[in-house]
This record gives structure tokens, sequence and C-alpha cells, in this order.
């Protein structure tokens, strides 16, 4: 047997693009597996000259799929260069949308992305792993699902006026107060809503008891832990500090995450478009860390909520309360999350601010700098804006969820093929393990794709026969 690369293009259900290549020795045994990031989008630097009250609506254009998130954080950063607080009302009214946000994205990953491989089977016909072959085995799951998502979605489209690149979020608040009668719109959903999520989590648990052989040897490896975490360290995803843990759960750091500059520091591979953020006192690569929903219940000590707070500690019982390291537990972490958010969204909708008119700070104090932080379904994103005294953008840095857990994926790529793949035997279902290390993480890739300066590129040329005659770099 000769020395062989496999490439799996596109990695499938998942947003973006990314490849696999998998390199193979002439016994067949797996000697490196790469993840590629092969597409990039500048945002930072065509947002340059544009205003900052401006970027609420074009950030959110990063992707489809998590425009609220971005929404929501371009306001936060706004709010913070034009010194305007927004009032509490308004603070609500956008933690509510956020909760919205978790709901139908978490809802959506784990039923029809990552579904198909836990009800169906990693070794399934690709022409039936899919939301499809879903809809054909449990019908009536498949609707449950469906309208999880759209509770989801609902809450974002009363709020911001559709469910898709919502306008709501402006610089010192929102644009539009909550009617009672769209607040009990909402609130009679929540039941249905926190019943399928229950029911994700008892096909996750079941799931993982008939198939603990797979979870304890898929992706398992430590790494420090990252996301905001209340004042009593529960799980906070909207508005909070920022608490890292190392492997053991032992807290190394806590600080605003304004301040982030001062602990993150980012890492480049000429093999990808992604950077790979990592923890700046413990350098690279000692200092990589994972976020979403395995590492905000990593770096959270509970859940302030009932229902989400039982599962946590059921959860947490996994690893007799460290910090759970196997990378199939994201699954059972997104759901919990999801549960959460649902609860979270009664407690909004019960507060009495949440009718408040007093929804805009229209009184600035200029500073010309600021740093918008929250939890994105996918992990910790922050926008960093530097802006001129008319409030023109001079520089702009995204970290993006996906973008932190660079390190984590790749490293799952090469564990799970060096586990599963030995040649010379490969069949379809060992290759989709690999594409599910990757799905495992949710990645939005479209959104976390960002550089300063030259990018690197490989142009490879070939002949008419398919050999390999000149490869061109640039670093």
């Amino acid at each position: 047997m000769v020395a062989q690369k496999i490439t799996i293009e596109p990695v499938t259900r998942i947003e973006g693009h990314a490849k696999v290549t998998i390199n193979l020795n002439d016994k067949g045994k797996v000697e490196h597996a790469y993840l590629h990031i092969n597409e990039f989008r500048g945002f930072e630097k065509f947002c340059e000259g544009r205003m900052v009250f401006e970027m609420p609506s074009i950030t959110p254009r990063i992707c489809g799929i998590c425009p609220v998130s971005h929404h929501l954080a371009a306001a936060k950063a706004g709010d913070e260069v034009y010194g305007c607080p927004p009032p509490r009302p308004a603070v609500l009214l956008r933690d509510l949308m956020h909760m919205g946000q978790i709901t139908q994205s978490h809802g959506m990953h784990f039923f029809e992305l990552a579904g198909p491989d836990l009800l169906l089977g990693f070794d399934a016909d690709p022409a039936i792993r899919n939301v499809v072959g879903l809809i054909q085995v449990n019908p009536e799951l498949a609707i449950k699902a469906v309208n999880l998502r759209k509770f989801g979605q609902e809450i974002i489209q009363i709020l911001g006026g559709r469910k898709v690149h919502p306008t709501f979020a402006v610089i010192g608040g929102v644009n539009k107060a909550l009617t009672a009668k769209e607040r009990d719109i909402i609130l009679s959903g929540i039941d249905e809503a926190i019943a399928t999520t229950q029911l994700g989590i008892s096909i996750m648990r079941d799931w993982a008891a008939k198939n603990q052989e797979d979870i304890n040897k898929f992706a398992v490896f430590k790494t420090g832990y990252f996301g905001l975490v209340t004042p009593q360290n529960g799980l906070e995803l909207y508005d909070g500090n920022i608490r890292l843990v190392d492997s053991n759960g032992k807290q190394l750091e806590k600080f605003d995450g304004r301040e982030y500059l001062g602990y993150i520091a980012e890492h480049v591979e000429s093999w990808s478009y992604l950077k790979f953020p990592y923890y700046k006192k413990l350098g690279w690569p000692d200092g990589v860390y994972r976020v979403g929903p395995l590492g905000r219940l990593n770096a959270a000590e509970k859940i302030e909520t009932p229902l989400a707070q039982e599962e946590y500690l059921k959860y947490k019982a996994i690893n007799n309360g460290k910090p759970i390291e196997n990378t199939l537990y994201f699954h059972y972490a997104r759901l919990i999350e999801c549960l959460f958010a649902i609860e979270r969204v009664r407690i909004l909708l019960d507060d009495p601010d949440i009718l408040s008119k007093d929804i805009l700070n229209t009184r600035h104090n200029f500073r010309g700098e600021g740093v918008g932080v929250l939890e994105a379904p996918r992990g910790t994103l922050f926008h960093h804006y530097w802006a001129n005294e008319n409030g023109q953008l001079q520089r702009v840095n995204l970290i993006v969820a996906t973008g932190h857990n660079n390190y984590a994926m790749c490293k799952a790529v090469d564990d799970v093929a060096k586990t599963y793949i030995n040649g010379p035997e490969i069949h379809e279902g060992l290759l989709n393990r690999v594409e599910a290390a990757v799905r495992a993480h949710d990645p939005c890739l479209s959104c976390s794709t960002h550089a300063v300066g030259q990018m690197p590129i490989q142009i490879e040329v070939f002949d008419s026969q398919g050999n390999l005659v000149k490869t061109l770099n640039r670093s």
C-alpha cells in the first residue's frame, strides 16, 4: 500500500465552508488530519470608514445563522463608543431577543444537524442521514423540532420585525417596546418549547448510555474552558464577566470582557484562514481553551434556573464534578443551555419592566472606543470598535465564537481520524465520524474568518495527468 491523502470536501451539516485532509502512511495509518477553513470574509477591513451606528445592521450580514448575536454585540460595542448605556427595560428586551436566538440555534443544531448522526447512526446511508431521513423515521419528532425553532424565531420576529437580520437594537437601547399582547403570545409557547427540549435531552441521554464506548474515545482531550458567568459564577449568556478555568476546573482568570486584549492572543497557521486564540499567560499551545456549550458549562459552577440546574447536576455527575472533556457531550450541554434560555424567557417576560417604554438613552458621553461581548450560541463573541470624533470607524476587531474553538476542532478531527481510520478498508461511515468531530462544535465558519494583513495562500499546479508539478506559497 502506498501513502495517500483523503480529502473530505465539503464538511456537511455545518454553516460555512471547510474541508478535511487525512494523510495516511504506507501502512494505512493516519499520520495527521487537518481541518482547513477555506473561506475568508474580511468584514473588519471593509467596515472601516463606516459609521458606528450602522454596525448593528451591517455585521448581521456576516451570517444568516448568527445574525442576532452580531446585531446585539455590535449594539453593545456602540453603546460603549458613545458612552450611552441602555435603560434597564432595553437591556431586558435585548436579552429576550438573545434567548430567542439561543433557542432557535441550539434546537436546530441538535435535531436537524447533529440529530441524523445520533438518531440514524454514523454509518447510516448518507442518502437518508439528514433531516429528510429524520422526518421519514419520526415525523412527530420532526414537527416538534421545527416548532422549537419556530418558538425562538418568533421571539426575534416579534421584537425585530423579522426572523433573520432583525432591526431592533440601536445605540443606547432598542427601537420598539414590547406590548402586553406580544408578551402573552411568547408566554403561550414556553411550555411546549420546554417539553420538546426535555425530550431532546432524554434522547441524548439514552443515546449516550448506548454509545458510551464511542463517547469515551471520540476526541477526549484536555483544554481550558471559557465563558461568561454571573457574579455567583452561574451560567450567563448576555452580560457578565468572563471566567477561564483550567482542565481541572481551577479558575485561572475572571475579567471584564472589555479587557480581552490583555488575556487573549491569536496564533496563525499557514493551512487555515481561521486564527487560533489562546490564553496569553500560558502561551501557545498550552493556553488553548474551549468555548460554546461544553466550555460554558465547564466554566460555570451552576445554572440559575431550576429545570436547567437539575439537568446540569446530572451532567456534572458524569465526571464527578470535574470538567467534561468528551467532544460528543457538546450536544448534551447544548440542550441544557437551550432549556436555560427558555426558562430565562419566562423570567424576562415576568419582569414588570419588560413592558416599559423607557427603551432608549439619548444622552451621549462619547469615548471613541468600545467592546461588545456576549455568548453567541457557539461561544464568546467580541466586537471591538475604534472611532474618530465623528463616529466613523477607524479600526474593527472581531473574535467570533467559532474562532475560539479552532484548536479544539482541529485536535478533534486529528484524534477521531487516528482513532477510527486504519486502512486499507475505509468506508463512508468512518469519514462521517471525522465530519462529526467538526459538527459537534456547531461551527459558524462564515462568521469566524478574519485576519490582519496578508492572508497565507497556497496554489498547486497540476499537469493534464493530475500530477503536481508546482506549488506556490505566500505566508
